[in-house]
């Protein structure tokens, strides 16, 4: 213990003698001497190496983010040998927004790949999601704990973003992947701190329309009040045009058509025979249900 004593006093002899020869610039080159004291401890020429509180610089790049609950899960229902895909499991044959994920992870993040489209890491690594699995993963955990299809959240962030490549009115930075506030005209849109608010947020959106249940998690869309609960139930519907309430997540033509195509791609569904399918359901149900007059006008 003398011994080192004695050596850290020589040390810090030979650093003041070198400080007064060259004005003392090394001492303020941050760099510390360190003796290893006889408990296996570290220790400074310069005692403790700890600094206080109101000598650190405050980060707050994470202010304001949100973190994953340890409630959260990523269930693979599609796993279950009993698993039954009730997406379209109603009178019309339509797409259902609220429900369990009827896609694995994996068929996600493939169907990205094979799309061709270069992950944005660079740019979305900060906000908590460096990969694709990291993104659709989080997609996973958000739709699951509010009872909404993962597949329509991925799905619709696909198609609202390009692929993540965005080149819209709103912005990657923004961590809006759903262009929830973008209203045309160069308006870019409300902006999160992180992925997993972006998303939250989308998801939450996407609850207003589908039903009229509360919310499990906090708030987090601020327009979530701005929407017609249970307005639309069905991805068919989200378009407005298409909306026989007169609302619906965008204004653009067969908005929800397109949805449709993406989804029936996730799963390797043949599209066409899907809709025709669909509309022969629709058709007969209805054929039972009216009379030969009504026929004749719905058929026109």
């Amino acid at each position: 213990m003398i011994r080192n004593k004695k050596a850290m006093l020589f040390c810090s002899q030979i650093i003041l003698t070198g400080a007064l020869i060259t004005g003392a610039p090394c001492l303020a080159s941050g760099a510390e001497i360190e003796v290893a004291e006889e408990d296996g401890t570290s220790g400074s020429v310069f005692g403790s190496s700890a600094t206080t509180a109101d000598s650190e610089e405050v980060d707050h790049s994470g202010e304001g983010q949100i973190h994953k609950p340890s409630s959260l899960e990523v269930p693979d229902f599609t796993s279950d040998p009993d698993f039954v895909d009730d997406s379209t499991d109603n009178t019309y044959g339509y797409y259902t927004i609220m429900g369990d994920t009827t896609v694995s992870l994996a068929q996600m993040t493939s169907q990205y790949e094979e799309h061709g489209a270069e992950y944005p890491s660079a740019s979305l690594k900060d906000g908590g999601a460096a990969t694709i699995d990291d993104f659709c993963t989080i997609i996973l955990e958000e739709a699951n704990a509010e009872g909404v299809r993962g597949e329509v959240v991925f799905e619709q962030a696909m198609l609202e973003t390009g692929w993540l490549q965005y080149g819209g009115d709103s912005g990657i930075s923004q961590y809006n992947f759903a262009g929830i506030g973008t209203t045309g005209g160069g308006v870019t849109g409300v902006s999160y701190p992180d992925v997993r608010t972006g998303i939250r947020a989308q998801v939450q959106h996407l609850k207003a329309y589908a039903c009229e249940d509360a919310l499990n998690q906090d708030l987090v869309d601020t327009r979530f009040d701005m929407v017609t609960r249970g307005s639309a139930p069905y991805v068919e519907w989200l378009g407005q045009q298409e909306n026989p309430n007169g609302g619906g997540w965008a204004a653009g033509s067969n908005y929800g058509e397109k949805l449709r195509k993406l989804l029936s791609d996730l799963k390797a569904e043949p599209h066409s025979f899907l809709v025709q399918f669909n509309i022969c359901k629709f058709l007969w149900r209805k054929l039972l249900r009216t009379s030969g007059q009504e026929l004749l006008q719905f058929f026109g």
